[in-house]
């Protein structure tokens, strides 16, 4: 689809972030060492909590209503999907920091997403609605690899 509304994205990223904590969890359950389990159980409640907050998004009526019902008009869809997609499949397991590189290159491609529809908004809400969310990705990189390092070091 050619025309899209800000909800749409913002659901689409929910949904992502639901699927990638499935997939955490999944391969938290196989037969892994014991600190690349918890470093994927970790991964997992914060993929779902990051779910939970783009929910609370789409189901407040409040400040970000008008936000999200914009529309935008964005010929190559969403430019990073498709690298995100393929992330879940291809998360190796054999060591923490493994984990830890896929779990960033999510996070980070996430927030170029949102970057990038930042600097395509059509208003300054718009604008400053994806800023935020970018900013607010920035900072979950800088967590993930300050707690997986942490786990790491015990």
């Amino acid at each position: 689809m050619r025309f899209q509304q800000v909800k749409d994205l913002v659901h689409w990223a929910a949904g992502y972030h639901r699927r990638l904590a499935e997939q955490y969890t999944h391969l938290a359950g196989d037969d892994v060492g014991e600190r690349v389990r918890m470093a994927l159980e970790y991964l997992a409640e914060h993929e779902r909590k990051q779910e939970n907050d783009l929910i609370g998004y789409l189901e407040d009526g409040s400040d970000h209503r008008k936000v999200l019902e914009t529309w935008f008009d964005d010929p190559i869809d969403f430019p990073h999907p498709p690298v995100l997609e393929r992330l879940p499949d291809c998360i190796d397991c054999e060591t923490v920091q493994s984990v830890l590189s896929t779990a960033l290159t999510a996070q980070r491609t996430l927030q170029d997403l949102y970057s990038h529809r930042a600097e395509l908004a059509g208003g300054d809400d718009e604008r400053g609605f994806f800023e935020a969310l970018a900013v607010g990705h920035e900072a979950e990189v800088r967590r993930i690899a300050r707690d997986m390092q942490r786990l790491e070091d015990y």
